[in-house]
């Protein structure tokens, strides 16, 4: 009796997951980026960061929009700027990592081999900002970011969710991350995760897993 036959993949994986800030872009609002912004509008930094930890949560899970969280932030008395002045500085932070891994995304897509998409937290507004303003939805066909999951890294269950979404073997997702409680949280997930500490080394490790 002959045994069955069972097709082998063709490549290493089926999906390759890129975090987006300090991966392939820098970060949208991270500690960097709000510092520039408070000097930019001379605010004071520590009344500021102690508001932010008190809503960037619920922002990035799209609990709130962007209005009640500058509002709870920067906009609880009286300013010389206005809110669409405060967000259009906030987007200018955003431009490709210096030695980000944008090229490597865009060689991916060209190969046509891989399904590729983001796993990141960022808050909608940025988000899709981004997403727009540098291309990315031209080489993702998913995106599981935090405000459309309502679920943010290192959370176990965001990972189990793009899982069964995806509804591919948790071996056969690659997921890149620049954060060390990230990669862990994917790993532990079951996917294969990479530390992202440049493009050369992702190259490297790339060419080690056979992607490329």
């Amino acid at each position: 009796m002959r045994g069955i036959v069972t097709e082998r993949p063709m490549f290493p994986f089926d999906v390759i997951l890129f975090d987006v800030g300090g991966v392939l872009l820098t970060n949208g609002w991270d500690q960097r980026e709000r510092a520039a912004a408070i000097e930019h509008f001379n605010l004071d930094l520590a009344a500021f960061e102690a508001r932010h930890l008190a809503h960037d949560d619920a922002w990035e899970r799209d609990a709130i929009p962007m209005k009640a969280y500058l509002d709870a932030t920067v906009f609880y008395e009286l300013r010389s700027f206005s809110c669409d002045e405060f967000f259009a500085f906030m987007l200018t932070q955003s431009k490709p990592q210096p030695d980000g891994a944008l090229g490597i995304l865009q060689e991916l897509a060209a190969s046509g081999k891989y399904m590729l998409g983001a796993l990141n937290n960022e808050a909608r507004e940025t988000n899709e900002y981004r997403f727009e303003h540098f291309g990315l939805r031209k080489y993702f066909q998913v995106a599981f970011s935090s405000c459309y999951l309502g679920l943010r890294k290192p959370e176990p269950a965001i990972y189990h969710r793009a899982l069964d979404i995806l509804g591919r073997p948790a071996e056969r997702i690659l997921f890149i991350d620049d954060r060390v409680e990230n990669v862990a949280g994917a790993e532990a997930a079951g996917m294969k995760a990479i530390r992202f500490e440049g493009a050369e080394a992702l190259r490297r490790e790339f060419a080690s897993l056979g992607v490329f």
